[in-house]
């Protein structure tokens, strides 16, 4: 494998020596050759494909970013060069959302290394394992836990990776497993709950203030996300793991212990169950606060307008920061007086490195959009679905799950594929046509499936540093998953555009998931 490396970067180095043309021409925006053509998916794609085989991220997605660059300057050095780094990683760094997302990130590090160095992490899991006595119960847990945290996907990974994993690693759970639960209990579930940072998005993109209204119409067709759910149930009751994953949990068991180190064995002081409980429960309130506050909620707004209105990053910056100012002072200053000052001090810095992976991922991931956007990649998809969509509309909603799917996939972003395919679907539907309402949940479904499968998804990203799970075996462990409920959801999809009624469409989509899972299990345990 390393020689495999080797080449690769050999290779890409000849390409950048003997392809690349100097200039020093003004530095202006080219017109490149590939703009709006399917060249423009060919990044992340390249990103994509090497992280899958060389099993080595950070190399990958930097591949994928100077081929988009490449393609965007026809192929000049200067111009490529200032488009990468310029335009692209110093640029996304820059963006207020993204630094908030970074620096919320950091935030969140510091304060699960300051639980784990307080024992409050090693306290929950001894508690737990004495009230969950199984492998079921520890995955229900998670999946509960899950649910509860709608609000945002990006503060559900982390969160609940930190208050699970010492939950996790006692019931013999690979991280792999808990990689898996976090990230379906993050976009799925809040692609599907009213008052969340994702149902403001989705609003955004409708005319008229009816996006609201819209999404809650939309929920009983999200048939990817409701699957997920069913999906994640099931996997637990039935005892059923299968394709990489199965290898995961058959080692975690035989061992009879995780084969991760778990959290509890670095703490250093006899913690409790509320030095963990307290401070989630704090940062769970707070972020809510903050992010309704960055919405206008103080200044006159009711509670879904300055949801609808609020800016995510902002929020969980300003709750999460509060927080770690709470945690600290309940942990020294005033109630407990558990841990040291000095080793609070300490934990700083250490929280900051232990997301340190995670940052150099998104970013890269945020630069390889950047990338793609810029060679035109929505435009050309945009033309495309117009083009085609109105010649097949009874397997439309079908049809737009799978580009949907694939969009995400490639480029790492649900939130952009409902920006590019909602005012489609809308410019063809009127509101009040069913069959539009099952086009729009399509959409968002496939949006979530192929953020839930990419490499490159930031929330894909953040569930294996919540999991602390290597993020190539993450992503190659929870794809048969998410495949095998996305055929069940493309099935369901083409039923729906026959019967765009979801009291028919619903069930008959559920009694598919489970009849699925159960053929498997027999298939795989007869082997």
């Amino acid at each position: 494998m390393k020689l495999v490396k080797r080449n690769l970067f050999f290779i890409f180095v000849l390409i950048m020596v003997f392809t690349a043309v100097p200039s020093f021409a003004e530095d202006t925006a080219p017109t490149s050759m590939f703009y709006k053509t399917a060249w423009s998916l060919f990044p992340a794609v390249v990103a994509i494909a090497l992280a899958l085989i060389t099993k080595e991220v950070y190399t990958s997605l930097f591949i994928g970013i100077v081929t988009g660059g490449l393609l965007y300057a026809n192929f000049n050095f200067e111009i490529t060069i200032n488009h990468v780094f310029r335009d692209g990683i110093v640029s996304v760094i820059s963006d207020s959302s993204n630094a908030g997302i970074l620096v919320f990130l950091v935030i969140l590090g510091i304060m699960v290394t300051l639980i784990n160095r307080a024992g409050g992490s090693a306290a929950f899991g001894n508690w737990a394992s004495k009230h969950i006595k199984s492998r079921v119960g520890a995955q229900i847990a998670t999946i509960l836990l899950g649910m509860l945290i709608f609000i945002d996907d990006y503060f559900n990974c982390l969160t609940v990776g930190s208050v699970m994993r010492p939950v996790t690693d006692k019931s013999n759970i690979s991280r792999a497993k808990l990689a898996y639960l976090i990230d379906a209990t993050a976009a799925p579930i809040c692609i599907i709950a009213p008052v969340s940072s994702w149902a403001a998005a989705v609003s955004s993109y409708v005319e008229d203030g009816n996006g609201l209204y819209l999404f809650v119409r939309a929920i009983p067709f999200n048939f990817y996300a409701l699957l997920t759910i069913v999906m994640m149930f099931m996997l637990a009751f039935l005892n059923l793991d299968f394709g990489p994953m199965a290898k995961y949990e058959a080692e975690a068991i035989k061992a009879g212990e995780n084969n991760i180190n778990s959290d509890s064995k670095i703490q250093k002081h006899k913690g409790k169950i509320w030095d963990l409980v307290l401070p989630v429960a704090i940062l769970i309130f707070l972020c809510v606060v903050g992010m309704i506050y960055s919405g206008g909620f103080f200044t006159g707004k009711n509670f879904v307008e300055a949801f609808a209105d609020s800016d995510a990053s902002v929020g969980l910056v300003l709750g999460s920061a509060m927080t770690l100012i709470a945690t600290i002072i309940y942990l020294y200053f005033v109630c407990r007086r558990v841990i040291p000052f000095r080793e609070i001090a300490d934990c700083i810095p250490e929280g900051f490195k232990s997301m340190v992976p995670a940052i150099l991922v998104l970013t890269f991931a945020w630069t390889l959009k950047t990338m793609t956007d810029s060679l035109g990649a929505k435009q050309f998809v945009e033309e495309f679905v117009k083009g085609s969509a109105v010649n097949f509309q009874v397997f439309l909603p079908a049809v737009i799950f799978l580009i949907a799917c694939f969009i995400s996939f490639a480029t790492g972003t649900s939130w952009g594929t409902f920006g590019i395919l909602i005012p489609i679907t809308l410019s063809i539907f009127p509101l009040e046509n069913p069959l539009g309402v099952v086009c729009v949940s399509a959409c968002m479904a496939g949006a979530v499936c192929g953020d839930h499968c990419s490499p490159i998804s930031d929330t894909t990203i953040m569930a294996s540093a919540g999991a602390q799970c290597d993020h190539v075996v993450h992503v190659s462990t929870q794809l048969p998953y998410a495949i095998t409920v996305a055929g069940v959801s493309f099935v369901s999809y083409i039923i729906a555009g026959f019967i765009p009624d979801a009291k028919i469409v619903l069930p008959v989509a559920i009694v598919l998931m489970i009849v699925t899972l159960i053929l498997m299990r027999i298939f795989f345990k007869s082997k």
